[in-house]
């Protein structure tokens, strides 16, 4: 059998670490870096070659993904002067799996296109157990053949992929999937809140809540995400500010830069998060 083409991977978090480890398992060459070196080691240890730079990745491999905290990471670990696009080769699959502003992901698929190479956006929702265990949904943005050329790699780490569209698309899909779980997490918040006031039944009301019928899995992942929180002593409206800064950033969100109305969101937040 031949050997299979290796595979740059940059950002080893809590996301990329697993999403990493589960290319090696499928029998792929790792080419891997991060800002952190001490998150290459268990990498490495799997057999990955750990390099210096992004643009070290980009000098040994030609399929490349990305998973980055922001928008900020993405501009400086592609565009930067250590950056991806600095040795990138020409007709290299660029893939990013981070959160970003769906215009950050249009922006780097022109500057690769300039260099010669493809860029896809393709965030992912499920989290670390999903990313853990090869189950995570991947929502991709771009070309339509070179997405049925890189669900190959998808599939070593996910158990559902969706085409949404041109680039920039996937990131609207999971902009939209990010605001469905805020808006059930205001209602969660409140309703644990009440809970607690009435004598802390709160834990009682999301074990009701999880198992009934009529629960959606955002209004399940809402109401244990509460309570992993209580558990460790933080309010309920107190952790959904951070919720809500880490989903919608600051108030000027690609939703109130279209002009559309999003009260449920900004409620909570009348001035927006700092």
């Amino acid at each position: 059998m031949a050997s299979k083409t290796p595979v740059g991977f940059i950002g080893l978090g809590n996301m990329g670490s697993p999403m990493a480890k589960n290319l090696i398992k499928n029998g792929y060459p790792v080419i891997a870096t991060d800002v952190f070196p001490e998150s290459c080691k268990e990498l490495q240890d799997m057999g990955a070659q750990v390099v210096d730079s992004p643009a070290d990745v980009a000098e040994k491999a030609d399929r490349i993904i990305t998973m980055l905290p922001s928008s900020p990471n993405v501009i400086e670990v592609y565009t930067g002067p250590n950056g991806i696009l600095k040795k990138v080769k020409k007709g290299t699959l660029l893939v990013d799996s981070s959160t970003i502003d769906p215009a950050v992901a249009k922006e780097m698929a022109v500057a690769a296109e300039k260099m010669g190479a493809v860029f896809m956006d393709a965030p992912v929702s499920g989290g670390v157990g999903a990313a853990s265990m090869a189950k995570l949904t991947f929502m991709v943005g771009g070309l339509e053949e070179e997405f049925k050329a890189a669900q190959e790699l998808f599939t070593c780490m996910g158990a559902n992929v969706v085409y949404c569209g041109q680039v920039g698309t996937g990131q609207a899909a999971k902009l939209c999937n990010n605001m469905l779980l805020a808006i059930g997490m205001v209602g969660t918040a409140e309703t644990m809140n009440l809970g607690i006031r009435f004598g802390n039944v709160s834990r009682c009301v999301s074990v009701v809540y999880g198992s009934t019928k009529g629960s959606t899995p955002p209004q399940v992942g809402a109401a244990r995400l509460c309570w992993s929180k209580i558990d460790e002593g933080v309010e309920p409206q107190s952790d959904l500010h951070l919720l809500m800064e880490c989903l919608l950033g600051s108030r000027h969100t690609p939703a109130t830069e279209r002009h559309l109305e999003i009260p449920l969101v900004l409620m909570p937040h009348p001035d927006g998060v700092s």
